[in-house]
Protein backbone atom coordinates (compact mmCIF):
# COMPACT_ATOMS: atom_id res chain seq x y z
CA UNK A 1 0.00 0.00 0.00
CA UNK A 2 1.57 3.45 -1.03
CA UNK A 3 0.22 6.84 0.11
CA UNK A 4 0.34 10.15 -1.71
CA UNK A 5 -0.05 12.73 0.59
CA UNK A 6 -0.86 16.13 -1.15
CA UNK A 7 1.39 19.00 0.40
CA UNK A 8 1.96 21.32 -1.97
CA UNK A 9 0.04 24.42 -0.87
CA UNK A 10 1.05 27.77 1.53
CA UNK A 11 -2.03 27.75 3.53
CA UNK A 12 -2.64 31.40 2.60
CA UNK A 13 -5.69 31.22 5.35
CA UNK A 14 -3.47 30.46 7.90
CA UNK A 15 -1.53 33.65 7.43
CA UNK A 16 0.36 35.19 9.66
CA UNK A 17 1.34 31.62 10.70
CA UNK A 18 2.18 30.19 7.17
CA UNK A 19 4.26 33.65 6.31
CA UNK A 20 7.47 31.78 5.60
CA UNK A 21 6.42 28.01 7.18
CA UNK A 22 4.29 26.12 4.70
CA UNK A 23 0.64 24.44 6.45
CA UNK A 24 2.24 21.25 6.40
CA UNK A 25 5.43 22.34 9.02
CA UNK A 26 3.27 23.87 11.54
CA UNK A 27 4.24 22.83 14.70
CA UNK A 28 1.83 20.89 17.24
CA UNK A 29 3.15 19.95 20.47
CA UNK A 30 6.88 20.84 18.99
CA UNK A 31 5.47 18.61 16.11
CA UNK A 32 5.34 19.06 12.61
CA UNK A 33 1.61 18.48 11.43
CA UNK A 34 2.82 16.45 8.40
CA UNK A 35 4.83 14.11 10.79
CA UNK A 36 1.85 12.95 12.45
CA UNK A 37 0.41 12.14 9.38
CA UNK A 38 3.45 9.75 8.18
CA UNK A 39 4.13 8.20 11.52
CA UNK A 40 0.39 6.84 12.00
CA UNK A 41 0.60 5.62 8.15
CA UNK A 42 4.51 3.83 8.96
CA UNK A 43 2.84 2.66 12.11
CA UNK A 44 0.22 0.90 9.93
CA UNK A 45 2.55 -0.49 7.51
CA UNK A 46 2.32 2.19 5.14
CA UNK A 47 6.01 1.86 3.97
CA UNK A 48 5.78 3.83 0.70
CA UNK A 49 4.84 7.70 1.09
CA UNK A 50 5.25 9.89 -1.33
CA UNK A 51 4.66 13.90 -0.49
CA UNK A 52 3.58 16.35 -3.17
CA UNK A 53 5.38 19.26 -2.34
CA UNK A 54 5.42 23.47 -3.84
CA UNK A 55 6.10 26.10 -1.23
CA UNK A 56 8.72 26.16 0.69
CA UNK A 57 9.67 22.71 -0.78
CA UNK A 58 13.21 22.38 0.16
CA UNK A 59 12.14 23.28 4.45
CA UNK A 60 9.72 20.12 4.17
CA UNK A 61 12.55 17.86 2.37
CA UNK A 62 14.90 19.09 4.62
CA UNK A 63 12.30 17.78 7.40
CA UNK A 64 11.73 14.88 5.83
CA UNK A 65 14.84 13.66 5.08
CA UNK A 66 16.23 14.29 8.95
CA UNK A 67 13.19 12.18 10.21
CA UNK A 68 12.60 9.33 7.69
CA UNK A 69 14.43 7.02 5.56
CA UNK A 70 13.94 7.90 1.92
CA UNK A 71 13.12 4.21 0.89
CA UNK A 72 10.00 4.88 2.88
CA UNK A 73 8.95 8.43 2.12
CA UNK A 74 10.42 10.62 -0.85
CA UNK A 75 8.74 14.09 -2.58
CA UNK A 76 7.69 15.01 -5.63
CA UNK A 77 7.85 18.91 -6.47
CA UNK A 78 4.37 20.92 -8.09
CA UNK A 79 6.29 23.62 -10.26
CA UNK A 80 2.62 24.99 -10.63
CA UNK A 81 1.43 25.09 -6.88
CA UNK A 82 1.03 28.96 -7.23
CA UNK A 83 -1.27 29.04 -10.03
CA UNK A 84 -2.85 25.65 -10.19
CA UNK A 85 -5.15 23.63 -7.37
CA UNK A 86 -4.52 20.26 -6.23
CA UNK A 87 -5.57 18.15 -9.32
CA UNK A 88 -2.41 19.96 -11.17
CA UNK A 89 -0.63 18.32 -8.15
CA UNK A 90 -2.66 14.82 -9.04
CA UNK A 91 -1.49 15.10 -12.49
CA UNK A 92 2.49 16.31 -11.27
CA UNK A 93 1.79 12.43 -9.52
CA UNK A 94 0.49 10.48 -12.04
CA UNK A 95 3.71 7.84 -12.50
CA UNK A 96 2.54 6.78 -8.69
CA UNK A 97 -0.69 5.97 -9.56
CA UNK A 98 -0.62 2.27 -10.18
CA UNK A 99 -1.62 -0.43 -8.28
CA UNK A 100 -3.11 0.13 -4.75
CA UNK A 101 -2.61 3.42 -2.89
CA UNK A 102 -4.31 6.01 -1.01
CA UNK A 103 -4.71 9.98 -1.12
CA UNK A 104 -4.43 12.20 1.76
CA UNK A 105 -4.74 15.56 1.75
CA UNK A 106 -1.79 17.39 3.93
CA UNK A 107 -3.93 19.29 6.15
CA UNK A 108 -6.42 16.26 7.72
CA UNK A 109 -5.20 15.14 10.97
CA UNK A 110 -6.70 11.96 11.86
CA UNK A 111 -6.53 8.85 14.16
CA UNK A 112 -5.17 5.48 13.11
CA UNK A 113 -8.28 4.12 13.22
CA UNK A 114 -9.53 6.07 10.20
CA UNK A 115 -6.98 5.10 8.22
CA UNK A 116 -7.42 1.07 9.21
CA UNK A 117 -11.05 1.49 7.91
CA UNK A 118 -10.04 2.40 4.37
CA UNK A 119 -6.86 -0.35 4.51
CA UNK A 120 -9.75 -2.99 4.38
CA UNK A 121 -12.65 -0.49 2.20
CA UNK A 122 -13.21 -3.04 -0.43
CA UNK A 123 -16.20 -3.35 -1.90
CA UNK A 124 -15.63 -0.14 -4.81
CA UNK A 125 -12.51 0.68 -6.93
CA UNK A 126 -12.31 3.98 -5.09
CA UNK A 127 -13.43 4.56 -1.47
CA UNK A 128 -13.55 7.74 0.30
CA UNK A 129 -13.73 8.22 3.74
CA UNK A 130 -16.87 10.27 5.12
CA UNK A 131 -18.22 11.80 8.27
CA UNK A 132 -21.54 12.76 8.77
CA UNK A 133 -22.96 16.23 10.88
CA UNK A 134 -26.53 17.72 11.31
CA UNK A 135 -25.35 21.14 9.44
CA UNK A 136 -23.11 21.65 5.89
CA UNK A 137 -21.03 24.66 5.80
CA UNK A 138 -19.77 26.52 2.28
CA UNK A 139 -16.42 24.97 2.66
CA UNK A 140 -17.50 21.65 3.27
CA UNK A 141 -16.88 19.22 0.51
CA UNK A 142 -19.90 18.00 0.31
CA UNK A 143 -21.59 14.04 -0.63
CA UNK A 144 -24.22 12.60 -1.75
CA UNK A 145 -24.41 9.22 -1.63
CA UNK A 146 -27.53 6.20 -1.84
CA UNK A 147 -26.47 3.23 0.45
CA UNK A 148 -22.37 3.93 0.61
CA UNK A 149 -22.59 4.70 -3.25
CA UNK A 150 -21.24 8.27 -3.82
CA UNK A 151 -24.01 9.96 -6.53
CA UNK A 152 -22.14 13.51 -6.22
CA UNK A 153 -19.40 15.29 -4.39
CA UNK A 154 -18.71 18.88 -4.53
CA UNK A 155 -18.93 21.85 -1.99
CA UNK A 156 -21.95 23.47 -4.24
CA UNK A 157 -24.17 20.52 -3.75
CA UNK A 158 -27.91 21.43 -3.09
CA UNK A 159 -28.27 21.06 1.09
CA UNK A 160 -31.39 18.90 0.86
CA UNK A 161 -29.33 16.39 -1.01
CA UNK A 162 -26.17 16.12 1.49
CA UNK A 163 -26.27 13.24 4.08
CA UNK A 164 -22.15 13.43 4.03
CA UNK A 165 -18.94 15.41 3.92
CA UNK A 166 -15.75 13.92 2.42
CA UNK A 167 -12.63 14.12 5.08
CA UNK A 168 -9.88 14.36 2.33
CA UNK A 169 -8.80 10.40 2.53
CA UNK A 170 -9.07 8.11 -0.09
CA UNK A 171 -8.29 4.58 -1.15
CA UNK A 172 -8.21 3.12 -4.73
CA UNK A 173 -7.57 -0.64 -5.54
CA UNK A 174 -6.09 -1.22 -9.19
CA UNK A 175 -8.97 -0.66 -11.14
CA UNK A 176 -10.09 2.45 -9.11
CA UNK A 177 -5.89 3.86 -9.78
CA UNK A 178 -6.76 3.68 -13.73
CA UNK A 179 -9.73 4.81 -13.79
CA UNK A 180 -8.55 7.99 -11.90
CA UNK A 181 -5.65 7.99 -14.05
CA UNK A 182 -6.65 8.42 -17.04
CA UNK A 183 -9.46 10.60 -16.56
CA UNK A 184 -7.06 13.07 -14.91
CA UNK A 185 -5.01 12.61 -17.84
CA UNK A 186 -7.86 13.36 -20.14
CA UNK A 187 -9.14 15.95 -17.84
CA UNK A 188 -5.64 17.98 -17.45
CA UNK A 189 -5.74 18.95 -21.55
CA UNK A 190 -8.79 21.32 -20.81
CA UNK A 191 -8.25 24.51 -19.85
CA UNK A 192 -9.89 24.89 -16.94
CA UNK A 193 -8.21 22.35 -15.21
CA UNK A 194 -5.20 24.16 -13.58
CA UNK A 195 -8.36 25.59 -11.43
CA UNK A 196 -10.31 22.42 -10.14
CA UNK A 197 -9.81 20.11 -7.50
CA UNK A 198 -8.83 16.64 -7.76
CA UNK A 199 -11.94 15.67 -6.13
CA UNK A 200 -13.82 17.07 -9.22
CA UNK A 201 -12.82 14.00 -11.41
CA UNK A 202 -13.86 12.21 -8.29
CA UNK A 203 -17.48 13.33 -9.09
CA UNK A 204 -17.34 12.69 -12.87
CA UNK A 205 -16.38 8.87 -11.80
CA UNK A 206 -18.93 8.80 -9.68
CA UNK A 207 -21.89 8.55 -12.39
CA UNK A 208 -20.13 5.06 -13.57
CA UNK A 209 -20.94 3.56 -9.93
CA UNK A 210 -17.62 3.06 -9.20
CA UNK A 211 -16.99 5.63 -6.34
CA UNK A 212 -17.70 4.30 -2.39
CA UNK A 213 -17.90 5.80 0.97
CA UNK A 214 -17.27 4.48 4.47
CA UNK A 215 -18.10 6.52 7.71
CA UNK A 216 -15.59 7.14 9.99
CA UNK A 217 -18.06 9.06 12.61
CA UNK A 218 -17.28 9.29 15.74
CA UNK A 219 -13.44 9.40 15.32
CA UNK A 220 -11.00 11.77 15.96
CA UNK A 221 -10.17 14.20 12.90
CA UNK A 222 -10.01 17.74 11.86
CA UNK A 223 -8.96 19.87 8.53
CA UNK A 224 -6.33 22.35 9.32
CA UNK A 225 -7.63 25.31 7.31
CA UNK A 226 -8.40 28.70 9.81
CA UNK A 227 -6.42 30.00 12.25
CA UNK A 228 -9.09 28.56 14.98
CA UNK A 229 -8.22 25.16 13.35
CA UNK A 230 -4.71 25.19 15.08
CA UNK A 231 -6.18 25.39 18.72
CA UNK A 232 -8.69 22.26 17.88
CA UNK A 233 -5.56 20.03 16.43
CA UNK A 234 -3.59 20.95 19.33
CA UNK A 235 -6.03 19.58 21.64
CA UNK A 236 -6.46 16.65 19.65
CA UNK A 237 -2.78 15.35 19.50
CA UNK A 238 -3.13 16.25 23.70
CA UNK A 239 -5.81 14.08 23.80
CA UNK A 240 -4.27 11.54 22.34
CA UNK A 241 -0.41 11.56 24.57
CA UNK A 242 -2.57 11.81 27.24
CA UNK A 243 -4.38 8.49 26.14
CA UNK A 244 -0.67 6.50 25.18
Amino acid sequence: MKAIILSAGQGRRLLPYTKSTPKCLLELSQKPFIEYQIDTLLQLGVDEIVVVVGYAASAVKQVLQERYDSNQVRTLYNPFYEVADNLASCWMAREELHGEFMILNGDTLFEAAIIEKLIKASDYPITLASDEKPVYDEDDMKIAHDQGRILNIGKKLPLERVNAESIGAMKFTYEGATLFREQICHDMHQAEALSRWYLSVIDQLATTGNVGTISIHGLDWTELDFVHDLEIARAMVSKWAEQD
